[in-house]
């Protein structure tokens, strides 16, 4: 399949020789046609161009190059020696012209392709980790490429598709799509350490006791535990023996009786079921924004990305 870049006015081939050249690649794409077809007339059909045109363009051709291309008879014509040299070059350049502009038609456009995502810890481990092997069971052409951070990404300078945030804003040329609902937090301890330590009961208890507490990776701040009360939201500086900058890895060590951990519900809900976690001042507990995912308007259509947002929301729902 010819490519149609008669119309592209400022692509050119430059040509160093004793002169620089520069070749319009529109006029390459006349000689193309005329190899191809093997004669004017066909090629000016394949290009939707008057046979005078496509005269007019090989000729101009022939002068730039200063070689002619076909020997022309009034029953045929056929390659002359710089015109074998050139087909040979030019015809597997058009080839490789017509599979990109192909690739990039078909882009985002199918279920295929790469798909690339800025995600913190909390959004992977809420929304993707257990429903992306059904994801690829059903799409396996699409390669998914999970890029794990908790900074806020520039998703076009990282080479990426979609980021996810907790709330906050996104930039006026985003467009953003609501994953979950209002996320609950929970202060929760195992039932050893409770037994062994006490209860706390206000959230100044929490000064007496080892809280296990969250580094930020990219900023390196401590994660604050946020309560709710009579005037309004406000923090407790914990203590604590134990920081890591994993909330799973928290979790873990909560389980195994080392202190309280402040994270969210959805977290630690089987630990909770399974009744080796217990959250503790319930009636101080905070909400916090929904976790959205982000991506530039220009991907609305991406199908790759259309799909795993679906994915997402199907089985979150």
């Amino acid at each position: 399949m010819l490519v149609n870049l008669y119309n592209i006015r400022n692509f050119h081939l430059n040509i160093r020789n004793d002169t620089l050249m520069r070749i319009p690649l529109s006029k390459l794409e006349v000689f193309d046609a005329i190899v191809r077809a093997g004669n004017l007339r066909g090629a000016a059909a394949a290009l939707g161009l008057r046979p005078s045109t496509v005269s007019h363009q090989l000729k101009t051709l022939e002068e730039q190059i200063g070689s002619a291309l076909f020997i022309r008879t009034t029953r045929s014509i056929s390659l002359t020696e710089a015109g074998r040299a050139l087909a040979q070059s030019s015809s597997s350049a058009f080839d490789l012209l017509t599979d990109g502009l192909e690739s990039a038609r078909s882009a985002g456009h199918a279920a295929r392709g790469a798909l690339k995502l800025a995600i913190p810890d909390l959004a992977y481990q809420l929304l993707v980790r257990d429903v992306l092997a059904a994801f690829k069971d059903e799409y396996p052409e699409i390669e998914v490429e999970l890029s794990l951070t908790d900074a806020l990404s520039d998703i076009l300078d990282e080479g990426m598709h979609a980021g996810f945030r907790l709330g906050g804003m996104v930039a006026q040329d985003m467009i953003a799509i609501q994953l979950t609902g209002p996320l609950e937090t929970i202060v929760a301890a195992s039932p050893e350490y409770l037994e062994k330590y006490g209860t706390p009961v206000n959230p100044s208890d929490l000064l007496q006791h080892n809280c296990l507490r969250y580094r930020f990776p990219s900023s390196g701040q401590i994660g604050p535990w946020t309560f709710t009360g009579p005037d309004g939201q406000y923090q407790v500086d914990i203590g604590g023996g134990v920081i890591t900058n994993s909330s799973p890895a928290n979790i873990e060590l909560a389980v195994r009786g080392l202190g309280l951990t402040f994270t969210f519900r959805d977290y630690c809900r089987q630990a909770l079921e399974l009744g080796t976690l217990k959250e503790v001042l319930t009636e101080f507990l905070i909400t916090v924004p929904a976790v959205n995912i982000y991506f530039p308007r220009e991907y609305r259509k991406m199908l790759p990305l259309r799909l795993f947002i679906d994915h997402l929301k199907q089985h979150r729902a």
